[in-house]
Parts: structure tokens; C-alpha cells; sequence
């Protein structure tokens, strides 16, 4: 029993990895830490931008395939690669199923999220284009197809969702965003049901990002200030109670009811920033029932070797509503509504930087290993 299986069995989250390569793949990693209590697998452009920079994993898959168009070629070899994922991650999917039919679980698991090009995110009808094509040439009953929280991605998570497609809801920095996400999540069943879909395959999460918060509010308040650090995980919580509140009013219950998975709260960006801060302080504090956490390697790694979830602010909605409370004191010159919106932007911006990057190594790779 690892701290991986205490954490999904004890407190009801799952521990996912945000890191996905064709040499784990391969040589039986993946499957060495699905072993060790992961429940499910997320990428990014970035992700896939580092496996192909520092790997020759993608050597093989780059002389048999004979394009020359970059943004193809990557699309064809992240399909590869998660489809591979799914296959591996596909036990932990059907256990999942059986516990969610016997109603000891609200949730499917076990799934791997591939990402919309960046360049769509404020694009709605190319994102939904691009989420239907991506389903289908994945063609795996877990997979989740990433699209952002952005204004344009709203109204594309609610259509894709209609179609009984899996959504990783991506890029939320605030909590009132996320609200939007929960609406565009219920719409997105209510539209299934009216198609007569069966809402019981119908899987998502909500991405809230965690540690960027911090390292944006931290430089504007002083050296000393104890409210260094803790802002972030302060909005974590009045987002999860946000989701107790939502999912327990009646339009989520009906939703439910009628077979209904939940939308889980997703913690993403969960490494710590901060040298100085401890390792896990985006992971112990915020577990909690019917969340996910997706880590980088080396946070795995620390909560497989000193995770303590015991002391966690979601223990309960007394707790959560009390750490939710220190936003409000923040001191008035921090407009957590102006972070918040330029790490939307910034994020956006970053994830189109790294895509592009990525197709750039792609083209490097191509002339490098065809000659």
C-alpha cells in the first residue's frame, strides 16, 4: 500500500501524473506507477515539447511516418501516445466503473487527457471540431480531451460535452470562472440528455490551477507577510466549496440522478514555485473527497516518499469555509481579479508559445533523423 492508494482510498482523491512519454510507454513505467496508485494521466504541448527535446523515443515514429506538415505529424504522435496511455490506465478505468455503478463512487477514473491546439482557445467552433476529431482518432473510452476555461471555450465545453465526449476543463485561475465552468458543465448534460446519451459515460474534471496564484500575489505583498503562500490554497477552497454547494443544489441532482457522473475539481500546477516553500504545499493541504491532484515527476515523488494528508483545509465545509475567508484579506491594493485574468492570458499565451515550440523541435527532429 503506497501513499498513492491511502490517498484515493482514505480521503477520495486521485493522484494523477501530469507528464506523458513514449519511452515510459515502452519500457513499462507508466504502468510501474499506475502500479504504485496513479489513477490517470494529463499532457500539454509543453509535456510533449520536452519528451521529444531531450528523448529519441520519437525517432522511429518520425522515419516511418513520411509528412512533412509539423502540426500533423505531432497531432498523429500525441494520438499515438495517449491512446497508448489508455490502454494502460484502461483497468483502473473499468475498476472505477464497477465502484461507480455500485454508488460507493460518483466518478468514472483511470483517464488520459490529450489538449485542443492552443491556437483554439479562443476559437469555439474550431475547438469543438478539433475535440470531435481528436475522440475519434484516439477512439479510447478514457480519454478526456482538454479544452480551456476561456470565454470562447464555455459554450465549446457544453457542446462537446452534449456529444458524449469526455472533457479535462483547463486554464481556470478564478473562482468565478470556474462557476461559468460549472454551468457549462451542466448544460453540457442537459444537452446529452435531450440527444438521449447515456449520461453515465459522460466523465469530466474542472482544472483549477493552483501554485501560479501564489507566485503571482506573493511579490506584491511584503518580505514578512504571513499571507505569503497562502492565497492560493485559499482559493482552492472557495472553489471546493463552491462545488459542495453547487453539486448539492438541484439542477446537479437531477443531473445525478438520472445517472449523472460528478465533475470533479482538478488541482493542477501543484509543484511548489517558491525554493522555500514545502514540497507538497499545493498537495497536503487540499485533498480532499471527489478532487484530483495531477503532479509533475518529482511532486510523485515526494508524496510517495512524506505525503501527510491528514491535516488537509478540506477535511471539512466548516474548514473550507474558514481558510476560503482569508481572500477577504487581502490588502486592497492586490485585485485578485486582475492576477487572475492576466494568468488566464498568460496562460493561454504560454501554452500557443509552447506548441509552437514544439512544432519547431518537430521539424528539428524530421531533418535531424531523415537526413
Amino acid at each position: 500500500m503506497t501513499n498513492l492508494d491511502i490517498l484515493y482510498r482514505d480521503f477520495g482523491q486521485s493522484p494523477w501524473i501530469d507528464n506523458i512519454r513514449r519511452d515510459w510507454l515502452k519500457d513499462g513505467s507508466l504502468k510501474n506507477l499506475v502500479d504504485q496508485g496513479v489513477r490517470g494521466v494529463t499532457s500539454n504541448p509543453s509535456i510533449f515539447a520536452k519528451a521529444l527535446a531531450t528523448t529519441s523515443a520519437y525517432n522511429e515514429f518520425l522515419l516511418k511516418n513520411h509528412s512533412k506538415d509539423p502540426e500533423e505529424l505531432f497531432e498523429t504522435l500525441a494520438v499515438f501516445d495517449v491512446r497508448d496511455a489508455c490502454a494502460i490506465l484502461r483497468g483502473v478505468h473499468q475498476s472505477s466503473r464497477k465502484d461507480f455503478r455500485s454508488g460507493a463512487r460518483r466518478y468514472l477514473d483511470g483517464f488520459v487527457s490529450l489538449e485542443v491546439s492552443p491556437r483554439l482557445a479562443r476559437d469555439t467552433t474550431g475547438t469543438v471540431a478539433a475535440a470531435k476529431r481528436l475522440h475519434g482518432r484516439v477512439a479510447s473510452e478514457n480519454l478526456m480531451v482538454k479544452i480551456p476555461a476561456t470565454k470562447e471555450g464555455l459554450p465549446a465545453i457544453t457542446e462537446v460535452l452534449g456529444e458524449g465526449i469526455n472533457v479535462n476543463v483547463t486554464l481556470i485561475f478564478s473562482v468565478e470562472r470556474y462557476a461559468e465552468v460549472l454551468d457549462a458543465w451542466m448544460s453540457g448534460l442537459e444537452l446529452a440528455r435531450t440527444k438521449r446519451r447515456d449520461l453515465r459515460s459522460i466523465g469530466s474534471v474542472a482544472s483549477f490551477f493552483v501554485s501560479r496564484v501564489d507566485a503571482a500575489v506573493d511579490p506584491m505583498l511584503l518580505e514578512a507577510d504571513p499571507r505569503r503562500g497562502t492565497t492560493a490554497n485559499a482559493q482552492v477552497c472557495a472553489a471546493y466549496k463552491l462545488y459542495a454547494d453547487t453539486i448539492n443544489e438541484k439542477r446537479a441532482l437531477d443531473l445525478i440522478a438520472a445517472g449523472a457522473q460528478v465533475q470533479r475539481p482538478l488541482w493542477a500546477s501543484t509543484s511548489t514555485k517558491n525554493p522555500s516553500y514545502f514540497d507538497l504545499l499545493y498537495v497536503d493541504p487540499i485533498v480532499g473527497n471527489e478532487t484530483v491532484n495531477t503532479m509533475p515527476d518529482q511532486t510523485l515523488d515526494a508524496v510517495l516518499d512524506h505525503g501527510r494528508f491528514w491535516a488537509t483545509h478540506l477535511s471539512s465545509y466548516e474548514r473550507v469555509t474558514r481558510e476560503a475567508k482569508k481572500l477577504e484579506f487581502l490588502p486592497p491594493y492586490v485585485s485578485l481579479a486582475t492576477v487572475t485574468d492576466k494568468l488566464e492570458r498568460d496562460g493561454v499565451d504560454a501554452f500557443i508559445k509552447s506548441y509552437d515550440e514544439c512544432l519547431a523541435i518537430v521539424k528539428e527532429k524530421i531533418d535531424v533523423v531523415r537526413g
